[in-house]
């Protein structure tokens, strides 16, 4: 049975012969920052999802720490330090291309503190937090219990404020606090970390949240698209894309960030085979991800927006626009409608309108144009692009297939190979011109 996480007079202080995390586990350029800022007078804690990953045997992404230092105090100390952020003031500590990421504790709603202040929107959305407190307060402002877990660096203890250790032992994701619809208007984007924590972590997500996230999905629309953009990349790059996808759906999430896409899978007819589609391509995305493979945004992208774009194009091509126009269009229009509720950056936005012209240009693989298109910037990703397609019954398979044969040839085959579908006119015999005789002049 669901219980509302109450706050600890004390919290439970796990010594370190009662946690598994080790500091060989742990970045070197992180022990540095959190030993600088002890021998400095300060308290230095590892927080947040490293600790986290570390009780569970994994290995973390990042490392994060929390301190009592301000940030000014933390840029006096390393001089790799920049401070950022307006909403949350932050000071990342830079090593090559390892960020050690320094955040000073804060303080809850409401405290007196003359440093920082704190600054809410009407629907209560934090619009800026620059309010310093204590660890215990720190904790409290936090999201998940499982990720208000401090590795104290001054005695090698896990403490623990929110029963955090006892969730994740039990496989549960709570959010901290009695009240989960104001965490939710205090940061929407709560519930896309939900999500991708209960994926990712294989949690359940308790009760109360899950009610919650049903409810107040539509708080979604009112984040920032810019901001969306690097959760959207989080989650479906997590290594669970097909599972984020069915969760994000399953609480109207999808639709509030994706309108024309979830229009488009809501269509009874057409609907399950385009988002069959996009099933293949995160299945693919997932995949390479643990062979630890590079994966791309754009293609995410291209893949996520795919069947609006052809939605957009058919009405165009039936309503007599000329084919090239009507897809270059269709494209313009999806992409503009998108970027209203998320944000796709024009560098990664140019290579999705690429991919999606190359759907239509490897067909054209007639002559001298297979060639050109193998040297197109963008060929792999369209052609990979184009497989999965075929994969998901959507485009012919026989043309895949030409084109990994295509590119496995040599130089003298590529010249001779016939366009797929075409005559093999390599091994045909050419017609010669026919002369005909002069007639006499009479």
């Amino acid at each position: 049975m669901s219980q509302a996480v109450q706050a600890p007079v004390q919290p439970r202080v796990y010594s370190r012969d009662q946690h598994p995390i080790s500091r060989a586990a742990i970045s070197d350029n992180a022990l540095k920052v959190l030993y600088r800022l002890r021998d400095a007078g300060f308290r230095s804690c590892l927080v947040g999802g490293g600790v986290r990953d570390l009780l569970l045997g994994r290995e973390p992404k990042d490392f994060d720490v929390a301190t009592d230092a301000h940030p000014e105090d933390v840029r006096r100390l390393f001089r790799n330090c920049r401070l950022i952020g307006r909403r949350f003031r932050l000071a990342h500590v830079t090593f090559g291309r390892e960020i050690i990421e320094v955040a000073t504790f804060r303080a809850p709603f409401g405290a007196e503190n003359e440093e920082g202040n704190i600054e809410l929107s009407e629907d209560g959305r934090i619009l800026r937090d620059n309010s310093y407190g204590t660890i215990e307060q720190d904790a409290w402002r936090r999201d998940f219990t499982i990720n208000a877990l401090y590795y104290d660096i001054a005695n090698y203890s896990v403490l623990d404020f929110t029963n955090g250790v006892i969730d994740l032992h039990e496989g549960v994701l709570r959010l901290i606090g009695d009240d989960p619809e104001q965490r939710l208007r205090e940061d929407p984007v709560r519930m896309l970390r939900a999500v991708r924590f209960g994926a990712k972590l294989g949690l359940r997500i308790a009760p109360e949240v899950d009610q919650a996230l049903h409810r107040f999905a539509g708080l979604l629309t009112s984040v920032a698209p810019a901001r969306l953009f690097d959760e959207v990349i989080k989650l479906f790059h997590s290594g669970e894309a097909v599972t984020c996808l069915d969760e994000l759906e399953r609480f109207g999430l999808f639709e509030a960030m994706f309108p024309q896409a979830a229009e488009c899978f809501a269509d009874p007819e057409t609907g399950p085979a385009q988002r069959d589609f996009l099933v293949e391509a995160l299945k693919n995305t997932d995949a390479r991800i643990r062979d630890g493979m590079g994966v791309h945004p754009a293609f995410l992208y291209a893949a996520i927006l795919w069947a609006p774009v052809r939605r957009e194009a058919g009405a165009r091509l039936d309503a007599g626009e000329e084919p090239v126009a009507a897809w270059q269009q269709a494209g313009s229009m999806v992409l503009e409608r998108q970027v209203q509720r998320v944000s796709i950056p024009k560098r990664y936005s140019l290579v999705v309108r690429e991919i999606w012209e190359l759907q239509q240009r490897l067909p054209r693989n007639q002559g001298g144009r297979a060639l050109k298109l193998l040297g197109h910037p963008r060929f792999r990703a369209g052609y990979d692009f184009l497989c999965l397609r075929a994969r998901a019954g959507e485009a012919d398979p026989e043309l895949c297939a030409w084109w990994t044969e295509f590119q496995d040839s040599d130089a003298a085959r590529q010249q001779q190979r016939p366009a797929a579908g075409a005559p093999d006119t390599a091994t045909r015999p050419r017609r010669g011109r026919s002369r005909r005789r002069p007639r006499a002049v009479s």
